[in-house]
């Protein structure tokens, strides 16, 4: 009788690490459904095609795109905002990021999300996560997802080259958007697509490992197995 192959270990090892919010370290799925499915109602829209494009996007993105011809999308994109805010139930942690941040320097840890920094705020206190000191939201940002304007904001608050950071991400466009700022991507959960050729894909944080070390001259690494 053979025995089942074991998949072999991979490591990345960085000096930082930058997460995306929704899907990523909150699971806030059934919200934003709900969000866009009454937008989708109001207009006669299309939700499939929707949830297909929106996920990592800013919302004013999103509603540029679909709202139909006319319709005021600075309000529209604001009345969504005020909906999302409004509803925290059902909005808990992807399984092992709590333990994974608990493990981490919070200073070597930054936050890139499409949301707003209320909704970012609110989101995160109904997980129970705490929001890092260094986070880019949609505020911080001229282009949002996939341009890789927020990644390079959070590489550069942190004091680290790209290069020697990793990202966490759950959806296409967001997984673009760490791709094209040269920092290596790691794609979680169900959502993220087609992925890019040396993109990492995990279910989730429960089989990730990470340990901090110093090299002789004091710089300061975290060596992430998966």
């Amino acid at each position: 009788m053979s025995l089942p192959l074991r998949r072999s270990a991979t490591t990345l090892t960085a000096r930082a690490v930058l997460f995306d919010m929704d899907g990523t370290l909150v699971d806030s799925t059934s919200i934003v459904e709900q969000v866009w499915a009454t937008f989708a109602g109001r207009y006669g829209l299309d939700i499939a095609e929707i949830l297909a494009t929106s996920h990592g996007v800013q919302a004013m993105d999103t509603v540029r795109r679909f709202a139909p011809a006319g319709a005021d999308v600075a309000a529209l994109a604001a009345e969504l905002g005020r909906m999302e805010l409004a509803e925290t139930r059902g909005i808990v942690p992807v399984p092992g990021a709590l333990e994974l941040l608990a493990n981490l320097p919070p200073d070597a840890v930054a936050l890139v999300t499409s949301a707003s920094r209320d909704l970012a705020e609110v989101r995160m206190a109904a997980a129970e996560i705490a929001v890092p000191a260094a986070s880019v939201t949609s505020e911080d940002v001229l282009r949002g997802k996939p341009h890789p304007e927020g990644y390079l904001r959070a590489a550069a608050l942190l004091g680290v080259d790209p290069a020697d950071a990793v990202v966490f991400e759950d959806a296409p466009a967001g997984i673009a958007a760490g791709v094209a700022a040269g920092i290596r991507t790691v794609a979680v959960g169900p959502n993220a697509g087609e992925l890019p050729d040396g993109v990492l894909h995990i279910p989730d944080y429960s089989g990730v490992s990470v340990t901090t070390e110093f090299s002789s001259a004091g710089v300061r690494t975290l060596s992430f197995t998966f």
